[in-house]
């Protein structure tokens, strides 16, 4: 209800220079965030190396160069050492984490735990972001996590001890929080906030593009770094001029500050608002309706006994597993965002995997994703959510699956061309899943729904640089094994949901399972009426014969 009567406010008010600011400082802070995100793949690379051993003693190092053998004794046996010292090649990079810190050998592991700190801090971050938005508002938050994101991030480049930099980089992706698109949602006029939505990928596509653009011009980690991190500072200017989202303040009954932002958005666009009187009162009634809990719809006698039956001989689930349709749902949906985050990820720190030029890999990764987040909106428009999903991870699957049994020798530009080809397909898996999720969940656990799909794909980023940093050199052909099977799983079970467009969407847990009741029946029906076909048809079969009999007896 009082979305509703929010979202008409937001129609009179329309779109203009009110609404644009919000959505270009949103854009603007997706543009600035891949560079952090995937940071490992240029500031910790996996570089060639030899060891240096000491020297004044007869030396032999392994082919590996994690060990020497040195002649001790005058008898001539050899003792093995490991090494510590180690001579890195430069020719692609002039000085990163990983040969200033001799991130390789028993070290190797490290370059992995770069990556993954940052992606352990997103886990966390959805959490944090929810309740300090909810409870402090959207603004304060907006604006604190941004100065922590300048002074991590610009402070990294001048740290020397890679404990300290592993501790910045959590905290760093801790507050890589979601509360500037969604405060630029809350602002949006309805009939654009599909649109700016899905707009809203398309600054992540060109930040990732500029992240291999600017790292092939400046091969010093610390140089690179301060590179990507001082344009956070210009984020400022626009949120100076800001307000908080008057949604937030309605409902929590900041009326006054609501009234003089809704009645500057209305002069930034030159609109019309109704009188202040009317706003008081239309503000009363929003703020009233939002802290009255929804009711659910009554349940059927079926349902009551079905409820009354799992409490008599099981303990309470919690909701998003409570009954047969929503865990369905709930389960589902949570292995495609699982799926999604680690092939996506996956994709991006795989450079040194599936290509000789890390730059142009990135640059042609962020290409591909413009196209798997463009097209989505007219493709879900015609074909449903899911087909168009379930597709994207199955293909995406088969293309990665046939990159695994390429060899090694094989010519680069197959690999890139595959490697690309999975990057359209799950782009827009990523794109569509969030609207599908959106509509499959019921309003009465959509949040929660959400956040523990959240969770599952923040797992993924997580354990994803120690599949590709660590076990891709190692093995080569593993990630794209994983990647593949993750996403043939998630593509096939993603048929077995329902379809969500154009159909009404469920309040609660009741109506959800209603609504998967009534599939069940309307399949059933189809099936009886084949039935009856057939058996009307075997009875025509029948009498034909008969006759036929008959003439040829005659």
């Amino acid at each position: 209800m009082s979305t509703s009567r929010f979202d008409d406010l937001l129609t009179q008010l329309g779109t203009g220079k009110w609404n644009v600011l919000y959505f270009l400082t949103s854009s603007y802070w997706c543009l600035l965030v891949p560079p952090q995100f995937i940071s490992g793949v240029y500031l910790a690379p996996t570089l060639n190396y030899t060891c240096r051993p000491p020297l004044g003693h007869d030396l032999d190092v392994a082919r590996d160069s994690c060990s020497y053998t040195v002649n001790r004794s005058s008898s001539g046996a050899l003792e093995e050492e490991p090494c510590t010292e180690w001579d890195f090649d430069t020719s692609v990079f002039s000085n990163t984490l990983t040969s200033e810190f001799s991130l390789v050998c028993s070290r190797e592991h490290l370059r992995a735990t770069y990556q993954g700190v940052y992606m352990l801090g997103t886990f966390l971050s959805p959490l944090l972001g929810g309740y300090l938005a909810d409870r402090y508002g959207r603004r304060v938050v907006v604006v604190t996590t941004q100065a922590v994101t300048v002074a991590t991030s610009v402070g990294l480049c001048f740290l020397s001890n890679l404990t300290a930099i592993l501790v910045v980089r959590f905290f760093m992706g801790s507050v890589n929080l979601l509360t500037l698109f969604i405060y630029a949602m809350e602002v949006c006029e309805p009939k654009h906030r599909g649109t700016v939505g899905i707009l809203t990928g398309l600054p992540w596509a060109l930040g990732t593009m500029a992240w291999g653009g600017v790292a092939y011009f400046i091969r010093d980690w610390r140089y690179l770094q301060a590179a990507v991190s001082l344009p956070t500072l210009l984020i400022f200017i626009p949120l100076y001029f800001m307000d908080e989202s008057p949604r937030w303040l309605i409902v929590n009954g900041h009326h006054e500050r609501a009234l003089a932002i809704l009645q500057k958005a209305a002069r930034w666009n030159n609109a019309t608002l109704p009188p202040e009187e009317d706003l008081r009162a239309l503000m009363k009634i929003i703020q009233e309706e939002s802290s009255t809990p929804i009711k659910a719809a009554e349940p059927s006698k079926e349902a009551m006994e079905e409820s009354r039956k799992r409490c008599s001989c099981s303990p309470s689930l919690p909701s998003l597993i409570s009954t047969r349709a929503v865990t369905l749902v709930t389960v589902v949906v949570c292995l495609d965002f699982f799926a999604v985050s680690l092939v996506f990820d996956g994709l991006n720190l795989s450079g040194d995997n599936y290509s000789a030029d890390p730059f142009l890999y990135i640059i042609l990764g962020g290409l591909m994703e413009v196209p798997g987040y463009s097209l989505t909106a007219p493709i879900i428009d015609r074909w449903g959510r899911k087909i168009p999903t379930a597709v994207s991870y199955i293909l995406c699957g088969l293309l990665l699956l046939l990159l695994a049994f390429i060899p090694s020798g094989s010519g680069s530009w197959v690999v890139v061309s595959l490697a690309m080809g999975g990057k359209v397909c799950i782009s827009g898996a990523y794109q569509i899943i969030y609207v599908y999720a959106s509509e499959l969940f019921p309003t009465e656990v959509r949040l929660q729904g959400i956040g523990a799909a959240s969770e599952f794909a923040q797992l993924a980023s997580t354990i994803l640089p120690y599949i590709t940093t660590y076990l891709g050199p190692l093995v080569p052909w593993v990630p794209s094994a994983i990647f593949a099977a993750v996403a043939f799983i998630a593509g096939f079970l993603t048929l077995a949901l329902r379809e969500t467009a154009g159909r009404p969407l469920p309040d609660t847990i009741t109506d959800l399972a209603h609504i998967s009741s009534s599939r069940t029946r309307e399949k059933s029906s189809e099936v009886s009426e084949m039935e009856k076909m057939n058996i009307e048809v075997s009875e025509t079969e029948k009498t034909s014969s008969t006759v036929l009999e008959t003439e040829n007896k005659v």
